[in-house]
């Protein structure tokens, strides 16, 4: 294993009248020993109420910058038509800076119509989502470059999606972290089309994470054999019950070395 197990939460902004609600979950979750704290780029509930309560991300992670100390933070993941790249890139910038140099910069090609529908963004097809999530790839990247000041380090560009000729090409090119929702036969099939990829672009594809939603201890643990390391729990308000977060620390306790267990 070349890098530690990591746990991260996304904690989903639904559901939750009340800020506080969020803001006491990250206290709960940065106290409790997570990696990394998510939330994620919708504008309506996914599941429950669908017209339910509902906060804005990227305002959301500006806060969560403030309020941490440790954990590393970011979308999972930002809509990628949602705002004009440049503007994004400015954003990611502020917020490293905002966290002294704790932000992943989560991005894919988005998915859920009612938010485009509602929000007057074009859905197009997925084919059009990703040519655009390409295109905005290399402004952001572009941005990134040319921001006064520069963000705290270079941001991990982390994207989600496992489309295996045109998403997985982008993972190769620009990605640190490839989340996935796939199972481990899958997962290992992919990464060899992912490491295709980066021989095509010049990549090393031991060099991007791969990233996974919490699957239960067993099955984590066969996924960690197909490569996987960041393990990400989801949970919603307005409640946001830890309980399964615990559970995952924990493991990641028992299955790391010593010297790396419980380190962001």
């Amino acid at each position: 294993m070349t890098r530690p197990i990591r746990i991260g939460v996304q904690l989903q902004q639904q559901h939750a009248p009340e800020y506080d609600l969020i803001r006491d979950a990250v206290r709960r979750a940065e106290d409790a020993g997570v990696d990394v704290v998510f939330n994620w780029d919708h504008f309506y509930p996914l599941y429950g109420d669908p017209d339910g309560a509902h906060f804005e991300c990227w305002t959301m992670l500006g806060a969560i910058a403030e309020q941490t100390e440790r954990v590393q933070l970011g979308a999972l993941v930002t809509g990628g038509g949602y705002r004009n790249p440049d503007l994004l890139a400015d954003m990611a910038r502020t917020v490293d800076h905002i966290s002294g140099g704790r932000l992943i910069l989560g991005i894919g090609a988005g998915w859920f119509e009612k938010d485009y529908d509602e929000y007057g963004y074009e859905f197009g097809t997925a084919g059009t989502r990703l040519a655009l999530l390409k295109e905005y790839m290399e402004r952001l990247t572009a941005r990134l470059g040319k921001l006064n000041p520069q963000p705290v380090r270079d941001i991990p560009i982390l994207i989600g999606g496992g489309g295996e000729k045109k998403t997985l090409r982008l993972v190769a090119e620009y990605a640190d972290i490839w989340h996935t929702f796939a199972e481990v036969e899958v997962l290992e099939r992919k990464s060899k089309i992912l490491a295709g990829h980066c021989a095509h672009v010049g990549t090393d594809p031991a060099a991007i994470e791969r990233s996974v939603n919490w699957p239960g201890p067993e099955a984590a643990s066969t996924l960690v054999a197909a490569g996987a390391t960041l393990f990400t729990v989801g949970v919603g308000g307005p409640d946001y019950d830890l309980t399964t977060l615990e559970e995952a620390i924990r493991w990641r306790d028992e299955f790391n070395p010593e010297s790396v267990a419980g380190i962001a």
